[in-house]
């Protein structure tokens, strides 16, 4: 079969001719060249019409121009190539009628462009060289089709050499140039597309910076509560485990108080003692209770009584009954919520604030009594020792203040 190109040994490259060899030769010096039975593709591109004459060329115009269908007119194209070099002389009729055979060169011009649009390519900043061949291959046709072709060529090897055209070739007159207006018109036309394009990419990329933030947010939040969970779950074990030592170590006492009992007893010579014998006489402890006065079943009674015998005694002072019900709140408040604070767990008595708020009133001390708080240091401070809190004690303390704060016919009936 007959070969239909010209494949360059050195880069791969086909060439459809003898001519393009050449070209090809002088550019890169490539001087490896070989007969090919493979036909140098022709895709066309149906938007455009440009030509690609490789995939590589196709995928790049398509990156460009976002262009994706291709027509394959390779078998229109393709025909069998001629090995023989271009003819440098051409017959040459003499003057006088007689044909003579002259070496004669075909002489290579730079193609005519339009100046005016040349000078505005400059003035964009591009280089003259590829502004001419920008306008050359564009068909002098406006300024935006000119930019378009050096998007789409920039990274061709040749984009910055002047274009040559035969001297006598018929290139036809430059399309009429834009008049000034036009020109500014477009410049701002262009300059406006590409504002356009860059204030979209910006809102894009601020989204996705926003999207971004959103998920570490999420990602953090969702850390720190399971961060929380795992630490709630550790003090919880912890406070199982401290009491699960106290009863060992309760036990264990109780066990070796039980062995010195016993060991005394036998040192004596005692008979072991009876643990049904060893335990007090319910009666007795019954006629004891029974000669005392009756008190409030329960702790929660007895600081409500004790609240209503405040109120009662100081029926005439309601301003003053209530202020000591607040204070009595905001201790009963700090201590519940910073238990591990001794300050909000000590009181001096001789305090000016707590003597006009709490002290000074009938059954105010008794009632921080009745909450765990204890005389210390020969009746200078009132004390809540950190172990003797009882949780329970201090909210049902708070229940009965609100009670007493909140309803005007507590203690009236």
């Amino acid at each position: 079969m007959a070969g239909v190109s010209l494949k360059c040994g050195d880069c791969g490259a086909l060439l459809k001719s003898v001519e393009e060899a050449q070209e090809h030769a002088e550019i890169t010096s490539h001087s490896n060249f070989a007969e090919s039975t493979e036909a140098v593709l022709n895709l066309v591109c149906t938007t455009c019409s440009k030509p690609c004459r490789s995939k590589t060329e196709r995928d790049l115009h398509t990156k460009r121009t976002g262009h994706t269908e291709f027509v394959d007119k390779t078998m229109e194209t393709v025909k069998p190539i001629s090995l023989e070099a271009p003819k440098a002389a051409m017959e040459i009729d003499n003057p006088d009628g007689s044909s003579g055979s002259g070496v004669a060169s075909e002489e290579m011009v730079v193609p005519e462009v339009d100046k005016n649009i040349l000078e505005e390519l400059e003035a964009m900043g591009f280089p003259k060289a590829r502004a001419t061949r920008a306008l050359h291959y564009s068909g002098n046709a406006s300024l935006e089709e000119a930019v378009n072709w050096v998007v789409e060529h920039e990274s061709d090897p040749d984009v910055d050499e002047i274009p040559k055209v035969p001297a006598n070739s018929n290139v036809g007159p430059p399309k009429p140039a834009l008049t000034p207006e036009e020109v500014k018109i477009k410049a701002q036309e262009l300059r406006e597309r590409a504002r356009k394009k860059k204030e979209e990419e910006e809102k894009r990329m601020e989204r996705e910076r926003e999207k971004e933030r959103i998920r570490i947010g999420k990602e953090l939040l969702e850390a720190k509560r399971i961060e929380e969970d795992n630490e709630r779950k550790r003090i919880i074990l912890l406070r199982k485990a401290e009491k699960e030592e106290e009863r060992r170590a309760r036990e264990k006492i109780r066990q070796k108080v039980e062995e010195d009992k016993a060991e005394r007893r036998r040192k004596l010579g005692l008979p072991a003692e009876d643990p049904a014998a060893a335990k007090p006489s319910v009666p007795v402890v019954e006629e004891k209770k029974s000669s005392l006065p009756i008190r409030p079943a329960t702790k929660t009674e007895q600081m409500r009584e004790c609240l209503r015998s405040l109120k009662q005694a100081h029926k005439e002072e309601d301003a003053k009954v209530k202020r000591a019900f607040q204070t009595l709140l905001t201790y009963m408040g700090n201590v519940a919520k910073n238990p591990d604070e001794e300050k909000f767990r000590k009181i001096r008595l001789t305090n000016q604030t707590f003597q006009d708020r709490v002290g000074s009133l009938r059954g105010g001390i008794e009632f921080m009594e009745l909450c765990g708080f204890e005389k210390m240091e020969g009746g200078e401070f009132l004390f809540l020792p950190r172990d003797k809190i009882d949780s329970a004690v201090i909210n049902s303390a708070g229940t009965e203040l609100n009670s007493a704060i909140n309803n005007p016919f507590f203690g009236v009936l």
